[in-house]
């Protein structure tokens, strides 16, 4: 039986109300509610809930949990750690111990347009595989420039286990995209003779930067960064102090590359960076002068990467072998250097046709001794 409880009796409204306390929007007309609540040690805890039924049934639970005196989950006991923390620990560290900061400090904005003020544990294998994905159709993306974010991300997570912030790198359950390394891009002779012309015509204050960068194989940035400290003329050989993979490795000079290096001396005196404009001042990159060349040359798909492997491609055909073109290069592995072996194919026909040779060689001196004793043969016989 229901009572009458008068015209004194609170309206509903005031019921719905007291149903309700806990639970809100945290941006209103977002339809994604929160709720708050005072844990069992009176702590205030705030959760994302989701839809309103959702929020309503959440904050139901904790009331419970809390009266029932349980312990909270451990991820709820902790302070939540955002991915953008993480990212700023990850851009200190690549500050400090890799050369190639810059790019991670531009693919880290790209990564927190998408993950910017989520909680770092909520980021799972497949959202990182959807945005790898979608930015490879999107913008076009070589497998290559997917794994740099990949290996960003998971650098991300590793030094936040490193330091306690969270258990697991959801990255390396993400799967690396095969990269086709073989093929290769070196200019050619006639390339190379259009190329110098243009510089000649237009800007030959840059040849010398060409020159250089073709007879001692650095990386873009080893050269823009290369000082004259670093530069022993008198023993023929430059030090890069730390090169891609963290190690110093020297490169000898031949007589191209110190004519170079004499011509650039007179712009900077001997004195800080080698690479200087007729004014002697700093360059820090050869794109404003070298992609109009190239386009103008009308030499197609290259870059200035591409004077690297060009270095590297020419000394296989001059039949360096390629232990000696690794230690040249600075590879780490020589599975990096078996890549140029297929740019020289008539020096790896003419080691077949000695190995031809040789085994005619051999072939023929075996006829020859054979037939010697078969002329035995019938001189034995006709003495019978």
């Amino acid at each position: 039986m229901i009572e009458n409880l008068g015209p004194n009796t609170p309206k509903l409204e005031i019921s719905e109300e007291k149903k309700l306390r806990g639970i809100y929007e945290r941006d209103p007309g977002s339809k994604i509610w929160w709720i708050r609540y005072a844990d069992s040690t009176g702590r205030i805890r705030r959760e994302k809930a989701g839809t309103k039924g959702a929020a309503i049934k959440l904050y139901q639970k904790r009331k419970m949990e809390v009266l029932q005196g349980k312990k909270l989950p451990e991820n709820l006991r902790a302070p939540m750690v955002s991915f953008d923390e993480l990212a700023k620990d990850a851009l200190a560290y690549s500050k400090v111990h890799k050369r190639s900061y810059g790019d991670d400090e531009i693919r880290m904005e790209k990564l927190l347009a998408s993950y910017r003020g989520r909680a770092a544990d909520s980021i799972t294998p497949q959202d990182i595989e959807r945005f790898l994905s979608k930015n490879s159709e999107e913008n076009s993306w070589a497998p290559a420039t997917a794994n740099r974010y990949r290996a960003l991300v998971s650098l991300v997570y590793r030094l936040g286990m490193l330091n306690g912030k969270v258990k697991e790198n959801p990255a390396k359950f993400v799967k690396h995209r095969l990269e086709n390394n073989a093929k290769i891009r070196w200019l050619s002779g006639p390339e190379e003779v259009r190329l110098r012309t243009y510089l000649g015509e237009t800007c030959p204050e840059h040849l010398p930067e060409l020159g250089l960068a073709l007879n001692t194989g650095m990386r873009l940035g080893e050269m823009y960064s290369l000082a004259w400290e670093n530069v022993n003329s008198a023993r023929k050989v430059l030090t890069i102090p730390r090169s891609k993979n963290g190690e110093m490795r020297h490169i000898p000079l031949n007589r191209a590359a110190l004519a170079e290096l004499a011509l650039l001396r007179k712009r900077s005196k001997g004195t800080g960076n080698v690479v200087r404009d007729p004014k002697g001042r700093a360059l820090a990159s050869p794109r404003f002068w070298f992609e109009p060349a190239i386009s103008k040359a009308k030499i197609r798909n290259f870059t200035w990467h591409c004077l690297r492997h060009t270095f590297a491609s020419r000394l296989v055909m001059a039949g360096i072998d390629l232990r000696t073109v690794q230690e040249l290069m600075g590879h780490k592995s020589i599975q990096m250097t078996i890549r140029y072996a297929h740019l020289a194919p008539k020096h790896t026909l003419a080691a077949v046709e000695v190995l031809g040779t040789n085994s005619l060689i051999d072939s023929t001196d075996t006829i020859t001794s054979t037939e010697g004793v078969e002329q035995e043969g019938p001189q034995a016989g006709h003495a019978f």
